[in-house]
């Protein structure tokens, strides 16, 4: 859509008022009020307070309405005219057989009524032409100058207009040479609106709500079926095909096929004759009424072109019939062939008569000059709206609504600015080029469909807030019946005036210029939606809007008297302004009223979808305008709604009724009245009636007694008329009820001339009671008889006001405010009395001052009522004085007593009143009582005060009567909470500091501020502080002093406690030094045995497991420990915190561990060893199988049996020993038949929980715990773990180095030689493969055996093992056992011994060799040999990775500057002696091979004969026998050599 430009200006806003609640509670108390201001612009507008919003009461779901049907254009006055004028014009052309189009000029249509009205006022169409002003044409019609554009005006109007303008005054029409249409490409094809035939014919169920109508836009012609269907088209059917006037240029309507014949000439249409049965042959007639409803058809001969007229005669041949065929104009019948026959009157015309003359004969139907203008000069059909055929709900036409508007702006409705649409109403409102259509739900009478507002009826309950707004008098059901509204007095419920209106509205939807009827005031209320505009134009400029519009618009009335009072017709307000005529504005918002004045003429428009309710209301000062009305209407003839008169004469029968305004206006009103009913009944004697009769004219219907001559509605006289029963008429018209005698006349009268003055008497003593009741009321409330009235008096007066409904006049409002100051007086009186009685238990606050109590004395002596209570008043009154006196002599003498002042004070307490000696003898009670309480508060018995109750002295000091006294004691108090609050200030940093001071200074600060009597918070916690330092410090001394060390757990307690203390401590340091120290030790112990993220503690570790027995409970235990559930270390000696703190009770719990352990892990080993082998079946779980630590029952090839616990695991799911990663001994002693020297030997996890390190390492740890000041339960149970490791070792050597053992062990080493001297031609051929590196006499096997960690690269060191893996695969049919005898006596404790070496957490090489021992004994487990090959070769692939690994750590070495040592170097190195540091460094490497491969470390290899502790020797065991000759040492000889290894640390309690 786009906007064209627009010129509307908004006239100015009319008044909005804003009533408070007290107003808003009066509606039409505030409207009178208002009404001075806002009847100056005819329309108002008032908002209610902000709370006073209404539910919407309207059932939606039942509410149905039709709208009217709206066309915008045709609203407005001067546009309808133009729309009439263009609809007159192509009708003419279309009687013709033509169609109109309006041709384009300066790119905008051609405007042809206003084209003509210039012509008419220039002076017509010749003396335009003559004196060359058709520029001037040109220039009224806004055209720019230049162009030639009046010549153009020339040829437009000669074209079209002029031939119309002739037919229309009755002349010929003259030749005028002008350009056929068809020449012109902008000519716009005109479609007429037909706004009579249009209102004659329901419009379509679905209205289409297009932006802008096709109008100029031309039409498909219709076809015949199209008129069938189509009432409006088969009316005008009539208007066919017809000639083309010479130079008119007008085209023909004319559907049918033509055929041509060689000279090109066309067939004119045949018109078939019917021929009856009688033989008559009978043409049928083409007047429009007969054409209409007779049967003729036309139809186009294919037989080729003949004159009309000659066929008609052919098929004629009555001699009468052809006499008749006779030229209008020339009165000849010659030439028969070129006679033309009017279709419409059947006149006959020869073609060259026409002027201008026809060529030839014109095709189709045609009408004859006459015809034409008879029916151009038509008069027009009354305008009105049609109804909607289509009922919509609220909902359906408010989406309807809200889809036209949002269509029409391409926006959200609710962001289309008011300005906007209003500008775009008043454009389409005057535009005659587009069409746009609208519907409005108007006049919906809600007695049908219900208000908007709540009703008080039976039909449904209302909740309290309905209930309040049902009554409230701004409910338009409400405010029409209000007690000062005259048409409360009207019985029927009128709709529209006391029954409400509903309006729902959408965009552009208009209501007209109009007055309300009977020029009453309206209101209107929005309830919601979006705004309503409003335009307005007072009563005074009411009769110039008329004439303007008549002036402007001539046409429309002329045809339609009333047209204001149809509510149908709109002007633009511009238009108006132009022409002087006030006009104001407003938008009304939902919830806001519009109150328009009587006679105020006002339109407006919706701005879109919206619900309404609007009624009417008369108060008294409409009653002179109301009979104006009366007048006005009896002057057009116009019914009316009531019969004003009635109204009058209803109120004036019941007076007592009326409000007193009212009263008066009505008596005012009746007094005109009965005057002008004796002016008119002397008439009617005058004329010589004499008969009458009394009517009861309310009795009738309305249209029984209404005026034949000027319809009022009859009520206090009429004229009838014995012989014509069936009118009457008013007195002011008798002469025009009939034509009989006046005999026959008489009078119907409702009231004599005798009653009426009556009434109007009643009217005066009800008008003038009030002054009646004014003049009592002014002698009483101005005493002017001298005697003043008693309450009850003055009551009655008011009672009488209110009783008679007097006007809240001024005398009315003294005399209630008189009678209110009078009871309050009373009131006070009555409270002053009882307040005496009542004494000090009185309410506080409500005493009267002295001078109060004077004044209201004197109030009370001015009233113009008597009231016996003054007596009471002037007694306390005296008492008080008396009371004054006595209290002055108190103070004056000086110093009184305390106890004198404070019954004086109670005294005047009891009198009620306050007197200023009071006040002064309060104060100096006050200061007596503060004194003393400062007195004790400082007093050095008294207990101490707080620093808020020294505060609270000094505040309430400020407050009391000031005296030198006072001012000591403040000076006193003031100084003290000086000194005290930089105590408290002094003792605040010292708690905060974040430099704690030593005690010393802490006990001055304390000792100094015991000497301030006043109790100081911040002193109290440094003492209290300070104390528990004293505390702190006796607990370090006695922990320190003790027999033992300090635990761990109780330094970290006192190191916590001390941290928390407010004060410096020195040996806070010392501690915290000490428990890092521990802590330090701990960490280096839990490196050196814990394993990579172990599920274990370090105390768990070293502790023996007593549970050994239970393996449900070891296994759960352990699950616990992976899932981080199971965290305690207590539980495993069965020791509570208390007891780990005493070193017996540790190696008493260790010694009773070791002996659990023994007995559980044997009989675990016999429970284990009673399970099936899963290597033997695989068959499934049963309740004693096995069961892996992944949960499952292990079976199958792949299983490995634990050689502690008997137990049996998944291979993939546990650590197992690598064949090619043990060390081995050289290739010169250790073939690789010796199968008994391959690291077979498996652990589970349950049973290896540890590193196990070697016990020099185990030696270095202890000799650093030697070091710490601080015992630890993890540094006690590591002691009883070497101890028990050292034990253990001296029973292994001496086990070896007997007689028996010695034996074996000998015949062992030789058959190692022999297998040696057997297999290395053999050996040496196998190992001399492709590998680089390695010598000839070396073997590659061997260099990986002894170097795993050597320089070999790794994708070597995988080629390698995947040979080796295959060569001990081919080697495993070779393996023969055992190879030694092992008698039971010597088997039996070599598997005790290894037994117990399992269990310590400790590697030691009596372990490995008695290992040995006992593999040799037995033969060899080929199917743990075979799994072990079978594992390894499934985790070949993660050896490079490792490889890989080392390989980065060995650069990274290089990187620091170091060497890089050779691993197997490291790991023969001698550990006897190392230290912390090595070890811890040690651990480190390990680590960070776990996390570099993965966290797959081979396990700790046993050494062998060439073990890092001894020399190696050729049968490797003589070292063993030779270490094995020192067992008897004792453990105390070790720990001696061990306290001599350091002996410059302080000595340690002996365990």
């Amino acid at each position: 859509m786009e906007l064209g430009s627009d010129d509307f200006l908004p006239p100015p806003e009319c008044p909005v008022f804003e009533p408070s609640w007290a107003e808003f509670r009066d509606p039409l108390g505030y409207i009178a009020k208002i009404r001075p201001i806002a009847e100056k612009s005819g329309i108002c507008k008032i908002r209610p307070p902000a709370d006073w919003q209404p539910p919407f009461a309207v059932e939606v779901d039942n509410f149905r309405f039709t709208p009217r049907i709206q066309r915008l254009n045709e609203l407005e006055a001067q546009t309808r005219v133009k729309l009439n004028y263009l609809d007159q014009i192509a009708k003419f052309w279309e009687i013709q057989g033509s169609s109109l189009k309006i041709p384009n000029v300066e790119r905008r249509i051609l405007d042809l009524y206003s084209l003509s009205k210039i012509v008419v006022e220039e002076g017509g169409y010749e003396t335009i032409c003559k004196d060359r002003r058709w520029a001037r044409v040109a220039q009224r019609l806004n055209y720019p100058p230049g162009k030639n554009i009046g010549s153009l005006l020339r040829s437009h109007y000669e074209r079209i207009v002029y031939p119309y303008e002739m037919y229309q005054s009755g002349a010929n029409l003259v030749q005028c040479n002008t350009r056929p249409f068809d020449n012109e490409e902008k000519d716009k094809e005109y479609k007429p609106h037909s706004i009579p035939l249009r209102q004659s014919v329901q419009p379509s169920k679905f209205n289409s709500y297009g932006r802008r109508a096709k109008r100029l836009q031309p039409d498909p012609e219709p076809t015949e079926e199209d008129i069938e269907k189509n009432p409006e088209l088969k009316k005008l059917q009539i208007y066919g095909a017809g000639p083309k006037m010479m130079g008119l240029g007008l085209m023909a309507k004319d559907k049918t096929l033509r055929k041509k014949d060689k000279e090109g000439l066309e067939c004119p249409p045949t018109v078939v004759v019917k021929e009856e049965l009688g033989g008559d042959v009978k043409m049928e007639s083409a007047s429009p009424k007969t054409f209409l409803e007779g049967k003729e058809e036309l139809s186009h001969s294919p037989e080729p072109c003949t004159k009309m007229t000659m066929r008609l005669r052919r098929n004629h041949s009555n001699a009468q019939f052809i006499e008749s065929y006779v030229c209008r104009m020339c009165s000849r019948g010659d030439e028969d062939d070129k006679l033309l026959l009017c279709d419409g009157c059947d006149d006959n015309y020869h073609i060259f008569c026409l002027l201008p003359p026809l060529p030839e004969i014109p095709k189709g139907v045609w009408r004859c000059p006459k015809c034409v203008m008879a029916e151009c000069k038509r008069p027009p059909e009354a305008f009105g709206f049609e109804q909607a055929t289509r009922e919509y709900t609220l909902q359906s036409f408010g989406e309807m609504a809200d889809s036209f508007k949002a269509d029409y702006f391409n926006m959200p409705v609710h962001m289309v600015p008011t300005e906007l649409v209003e500008k775009e109403f008043w454009r389409l409102v005057n535009s005659i080029e587009e069409d746009v259509t609208v519907e409005y739900g108007a006049d919906i009478h809600s007695k049908e469909f219900g208000s908007g507002f709540p009703v008080s009826d039976s039909k449904r309950h209302l909740t309290p807030e309905e209930e309040e707004y049902a009554t409230s008098g701004w409910n338009l059901n409400v405010m029409p019946v209000l007690e000062q509204s005259v048409l409360c007095h009207i019985n029927a419920d009128i709709s529209g005036m006391k029954v409400p209106w509903l309006y729902v509205g959408m965009v552009f939807s208009a209501f007209c210029w109009h007055i309300e009827d009977h020029w009453s005031y309206s209101i209107n209320y929005l309830h919601w939606g979006e705004p309503k505009t409003w335009y307005g134009v007072p009563s005074l400029a009411a009769e110039h809007l008329e004439e303007v519009m008549k002036k402007l618009t001539p046409e429309l009335f002329d045809s339609q008297p009333d047209l204001l009072h149809q509510l149908v017709t709109l002007m633009n307000p511009n238009t108006l302004m132009s022409h002087g005529v006030p006009v104001v504005r407003t938008n009304q918002c939902a919830g806001e009223f519009v109150i328009t004045f009587p006679r105020a003429y006002h339109s407006g428009f919706n701005q879109g979808y919206n619900f309404a309710e609007a009624v009417n209301f008369c108060t008294a000062d409409w009653l002179p305008a109301g009979r104006q009305c009366i007048e006005h209407y009896r002057r057009l003839r116009r019914y009316c709604v009531f019969s004003h008169e009635e109204l009058i004469c209803k109120m004036a029968a019941c007076p007592e009724k009326l409000d007193l305004n009212l009263a008066a206006a009505v008596h005012k009103e009746m007094f005109i009245m009965v005057q002008e009913e004796r002016r008119l009944r002397k008439a009617l004697l005058e004329k010589g009636i004499t008969e009458a009769e009394r009517e009861a004219f309310e009795l009738l219907p309305d249209d029984e007694r209404q005026c034949i001559k000027c319809k009022t509605t009859c009520f206090l006289s009429a004229l009838a008329c014995y012989d014509c029963p069936d009118g009457l008429v008013c007195l002011s018209h008798i002469n025009d009820l009939c034509k009989c005698s006046s005999s026959r006349q008489y009078l119907r009268y409702r009231y004599t001339l005798d009653e009426l003055p009556a009434m109007l008497h009643k009217l005066k003593v009800r008008a003038e009671s009030f002054d009646t009741w004014a003049n009592k009321v002014r002698v009483a409330l101005e005493v002017e008889d001298g005697r003043k009235r008693s309450l009850e008096e003055l009551r009655a007066l008011e009672s009488e006001a209110r009783e008679r409904r007097f006007p809240n006049s001024e005398l009315l409002q003294r005399l209630k405010n008189c009678l209110s100051e009078a009871e309050a007086c009373v009131s006070r009186a009555l409270g002053l009395v009882s307040g005496q009685e009542a004494g000090p238990d009185r309410v506080a606050g409500l005493q009267m001052t002295l001078a109060e109590l004077r004044a209201f004395l004197g109030q009370m002596n001015n009233l113009p009522c008597a009231m016996h209570q003054i007596g009471d008043v002037k007694g306390i009154l005296e008492q008080v004085e008396a009371y004054q006196s006595e209290a002055r002599e108190a103070l004056v003498s000086q110093p009184s007593s305390p106890g004198l002042l404070q019954s004086l004070l109670e005294r005047g307490q009891q009198l009620g009143v306050e007197v200023p000696e009071a006040q002064q003898l309060q104060r100096q009670v006050e200061q007596a009582r503060w004194l003393d309480e400062v007195k004790r508060t400082l007093a050095p018995s008294a207990r101490r005060g707080t620093l808020a109750t020294m505060r609270g002295l000094l505040v309430a000091g400020a407050s009391v009567a000031p005296s030198p006294a006072v001012d000591k004691a403040q000076a006193e108090l003031q100084e003290l909470l000086t000194i005290a609050e930089r105590w408290e200030e002094k003792a605040h940093l010292c708690l905060e500091a974040r430099q704690k001071h030593p005690p010393a200074t802490l006990e001055a600060i304390i000792h100094e501020a015991e000497n301030i009597p006043v109790h100081l918070p911040n002193i109290q916690s440094l003492k209290e502080a300070l104390a528990k330092a004293r505390a702190w410090i006796a607990d370090v001394d006695e922990i320190q002093n003790g027999d033992h060390y300090p635990c761990l757990d109780d330094l970290e307690g006192l190191v916590a406690v001390g941290r928390d203390l407010p004060v410096g401590l020195e040996e806070l340091r010392q501690l915290e030094l000490q428990v890092l120290t521990a802590h330090s030790w701990r960490e280096k112990a839990s490196k050196t045995f814990l394993k990579k993220n172990s599920c274990y503690t370090l105390l768990e570790v070293l502790c023996p497991c007593a549970d050994a027995a239970s393996d449900s409970t070891k296994r759960s235990r352990w699950m616990e420990k992976e899932l981080g559930l199971y965290k305690s270390d207590t539980e495993l000696l069965g020791l509570s915190a208390q007891d780990l703190r005493d070193p017996g009770s540790v190696i008493v719990a260790f010694k009773e561990g070791e002996q659990k352990e023994k007995e559980g892990i044997l009989q675990l080993r016999r429970t284990n060893s009673a399970k099936p082998s899963p290597l033997a079946s695989l068959t499934a779980a049963s309740s004693t199988a096995s069961i892996c630590v992944c949960g499952q029952v292990p079976a199958g090839v792949g299983a490995l049996q634990c050689d502690l616990c008997q137990d049996w695991f998944h291979g993939r799911c546990v650590t197992v020993p690598r064949l090619l990663s043990s060390q081995r001994p050289s290739l010169t002693s250790s073939p690789l038949l010796a199968w008994w020297e391959w690291d077979t030997k498996f652990l589970c996890p349950l049973c290896m929980r540890s590193r196990r390190p070697r016990l020099e390492t185990i030696l270095a740890l202890l000799v650093a715990l030697q070091r710490l000041p601080v015992r630890l339960p993890e540094g006690e149970a590591l002691q009883c773990l070497t101890e028990r490791a050292i034990s253990w070792q001296g029973r292994a050597r001496q086990v070896l180095a007997s007689e028996e053992v010695t034996a074996l062990l000998g015949r062992l080493a030789e058959l190692r030689q022999r297998l040696q001297a057997e297999s290395k031609p053999e050996e040496s051929l196998a190992y001399s493969s492709d590998a680089g590196e390695g010598s000839g006499n070396m073997p590659k096997v061997q260099g990986l055996l002894e170097n795993g960690d050597s320089v070999t690269s790794p994708e070597k060191v995988a080629t390698e093992e995947g040979s080796d893996l295959e060569l001990l695969s081919s080697l495993l049919p070779q393996l023969t056992g055992p190879v030694l005898e092992l008698p039971e006596a010597t088997r039996a404790p070599l598997e005790e011994l290894m037994m117990e070496g399992d269990l310590l957490e400790v590697t030691l090489d009596e372990n490995h060799s008695i290992w040995q021992l006992l593999q040799a004994g037995q033969p060899p487990d080929l199917e743990r040999v075979h799994t072990l090959l079978e594992l390894e070769k499934a985790e070949r692939h993660g050896s490079r990775t490792r490889g890989r690994a080392l390989e980065r750590r060995r650069r990274r070495k290089v990187d620091r500057g170091g060497e890089a040592d050779d691993p197997a170097r490291e790991e023969l190195e001698p550990k006897r002696v190392r230290s912390s540091e090595p070890e811890a460094e040690e651990v480190q490497e390990e680590e960070e091979l776990e996390e570099e491969t993965g966290g797959e470390v081979p396990p700790v290899p046993f050494p062998t004969n060439g073990s890092p502790s001894t020399q190696e020797d050729q049968d490797g065991l003589e070292p063993v026998l030779e270490a094995g000759s020192d067992t008897s040492a004792p453990f105390s000889t070790l720990t001696s050599q061990l306290l001599m290894s350091c002996p410059q640390q302080p000595s340690r309690q002996q365990l």
